[in-house]
């Protein structure tokens, strides 16, 4: 059973200014908390059903408080909208990422990302082509927002996130590697992502949904890339952000790797 004042706290941590005060995230659902479970990341707090915890092996010995809750009870401190089996605490990990550390492979930077869903896509993404670094501008999404969370589906176990001052950081990357560190943008024209070479290290930078990538950001995009549409009539105006990421990972990656 769950104490009145313990879910009061788990539904406090739903909005962004308490989970930075209490520097608190929530993961839901068997396989995210799993995930997270194997990773580094520290847990505080898990809340699960009493058939949840019949025969499951955790994969480390886990600390944390917990809780055998009902139906009900985890309805209650779900913010999905069917509630999960098992709900854990997280602390946030705290990441910063200096020009130097980006120079070497490659690194995906999310600029006005705001719908968590498309983030957390992103993230997985990330995970999933071999990229375990996302630079996030000030205007995109809070990664530890539940549906971002949500939708990593893990792979936030493996991916680093930072907040940085996109633009400016950028800058600095490109002096620091004389300009010779591709900083790829991605807009409705210009090279084909099919006809782009992709070297062994670089940067993508993955705009908005509505508005694509900020002009402060254009400024230091040293080369535009495109995904070409092969409608034959009007066809779709654009491409969701994550879709996107993924067709140009995708081709980034066969390239590299073929090397």
């Amino acid at each position: 059973m769950i104490s009145k004042n313990r879910i009061a706290f788990l539904r406090a941590l739903q909005q962004k200014k308490n989970r930075r005060e209490q520097g608190l995230f929530v993961a839901e659902g068997t396989k995210t908390v799993l995930e997270l479970l194997h990773s580094p990341l520290r847990c505080s707090y898990i809340a699960a059903t009493a058939e949840w915890w019949k025969g499951k092996r955790l994969p480390r010995t886990i600390t944390a408080d917990s809780d055998t809750a009902d139906e009900k009870e985890m309805e209650r401190i779900s913010s999905l909208s069917t509630a999960p089996d098992v709900l854990a605490v997280f602390e946030i990990p705290v990441h910063t990422f200096a020009p130097a550390d980006v120079l070497h492979g490659y690194t995906l930077a999310a600029d006005g990302i705001r719908d968590p869903g498309n983030l957390g896509t992103l993230i997985r993404i990330a995970d999933w082509f071999g990229i375990s670094r996302i630079l996030c501008s000030a205007d995109t999404a809070e990664v530890w927002n539940p549906k971002t969370v949500q939708a990593t589906m893990g792979s936030l176990a493996r991916v680093q996130t930072a907040e940085v001052d996109l633009p400016a950081f950028l800058q600095q990357v490109r002096q620091a590697s004389s300009g010779t560190l591709p900083v790829f943008g991605t807009f409705l024209e210009g090279d084909s992502v099919f006809a782009t070479r992709f070297p062994a290290n670089g940067i993508i930078v993955i705009g908005s949904e509505s508005h694509g990538i900020g002009e402060a950001v254009k400024n230091v995009v040293s080369q535009r890339i495109t995904i070409p549409s092969f409608s034959t009539g009007q066809g779709a105006e654009s491409l969701n952000a994550g879709v996107a990421a993924g067709i140009i990972c995708a081709e980034m990656r066969r390239q590299t790797l073929v090397k």
